[in-house]
């Protein structure tokens, strides 16, 4: 029992946040020594290039997300939320999914598809039978898009390595990802602001609801035409940066640990652009440009601030960025320079900025990972029991 009750296995967070930061740092290095000719790609059914997608988005970004929605959720509807076995049970499918995608290419059938697909079944149809039995005591009416959202990605997993269409897959995650970020950041900047320097920034439900819709739209933009895409696309980014101009970017750009999210929300707007002239015009870009604004740009800056305010928060401790959490918070920001902006200058070095990007997410993970991981694993300082 003494294993099963640790403070590791109290809330969601704890688990997967620690998980979080250990993919951070190993999968981006992973990949540049594959792409780097370096290592062997995982020898599997599925392309490296899949392989990396993959993970990128399922193994790190569905560790982080996890985490926040078995945290949040509990909280929206005011119950104790999954813990003790129940996150034991989806932190090792978790890692036996890792270990299948990049070890399972010769397992018997069908153990390879079982162990790439129990942790994302099983997170989804918990998190849903969590919003779905207490819809009722629900704080969050507009929650019905994460009814949507997390069966989705069920779908976006099954293109992205087993439908035969790839790029479809990868679009699907993107968009998921990108109406869950739009959520998050709708409510929490909110709150942030607030406590940070007593400002209220716009929320309006007419321009908050369009905003969601057209990010939902999005999730299947590889079943509409192509002008119709670009169309939404840019109506979404014009919305967005229209919401951004009235969040008062100015105070939030005082602070790293704030304006950092808002470099994230101007990167949505950014790939949102890309991918409406990529709709209408063909313009070639170094490095799947519009993929790694929204994962660098987007996730790769929103998550580190995410998880050292949620672990401190969350932990009873004061949520105050010191200079080792702002030292992560830029060198994800140099990241984000050296893998969209530079190649674009200076393209004969590609190889060299995939390098270094993945050198400066082993840094920043490293460095959450060896200040938060112990925290995870230890008591509430505050005395609370999660």
């Amino acid at each position: 029992m003494r294993f099963i009750n640790p403070p590791l296995w109290l809330v969601g967070f704890r688990p997967f946040f620690a998980l979080a930061c250990l993919a951070g740092m190993t999968l981006p290095v992973a990949w540049a020594l594959i792409f780097s000719g370096l290592m062997p790609a995982p020898a599997a059914t599925f392309t490296a290039v899949q392989w990396h997608a993959h993970e990128m988005f399922f193994g790190f970004g569905w560790a982080v997300l996890g985490g926040f929605l078995l945290t949040s959720t509990k909280n929206w509807v005011n119950i104790r939320g999954y813990h003790g076995p129940a996150l034991m049970l989806l932190a090792g499918t978790w890692i036996l999914e890792r270990i299948g995608m990049s070890f399972g290419g010769n397992w018997p059938a069908p153990l390879p598809a079982i162990a790439n697909n129990l942790f994302l079944g099983s997170i989804v149809a918990m998190l849903l039978w969590t919003l779905i039995r207490h819809r009722a005591r629900d704080s969050y009416r507009d929650n019905v898009f994460f009814l949507v959202l997390l069966p989705a990605f069920l779908v976006a997993k099954y293109l992205m390595l087993y439908g035969n269409d790839f790029p479809a897959g990868y679009s699907m995650a993107i968009g998921l990802f990108r109406l869950a970020l739009l959520v998050m950041l709708e409510r929490t900047l909110t709150g942030f602001m607030k406590a940070a320097f007593q400002a209220n920034i716009l929320r309006q439900p007419k321009l908050d609801m369009p905003i969601k819709l057209l990010g939902l739209l999005l999730v299947v933009e590889f079943a509409l035409p192509r002008p119709l895409t670009a169309a939404i696309a840019f109506a979404l980014a014009i919305l967005l940066g229209i919401r951004f101009v009235f969040w008062k970017p100015q105070l939030a750009c005082k602070r790293i640990d704030i304006g950092i999210m808002y470099v994230g929300y101007l990167a949505i707007v950014g790939q949102l652009l890309i991918e409406a002239l990529g709709h209408v015009w063909q313009f070639v870009w170094i490095g799947s440009l519009s993929v790694h604004l929204f994962t660098f740009g987007a996730m790769g800056t929103v998550i580190p601030a995410m998880i050292i305010r949620i672990s401190k928060g969350h932990t009873g401790r004061k949520v105050v960025f010191d200079r080792l959490d702002k030292l992560a918070l830029y060198i994800m920001l140099a990241a984000l320079l050296v893998r969209v902006v530079v190649p674009q200058i200076y393209p004969a070095g590609y190889l060299l900025w995939i390098q270094l990007s993945a050198a400066c997410w082993l840094a920043c993970f490293g460095i959450l990972g060896w200040r938060y991981i112990p925290i995870l694993f230890q008591a509430r300082l505050d005395g609370k029991e999660h």
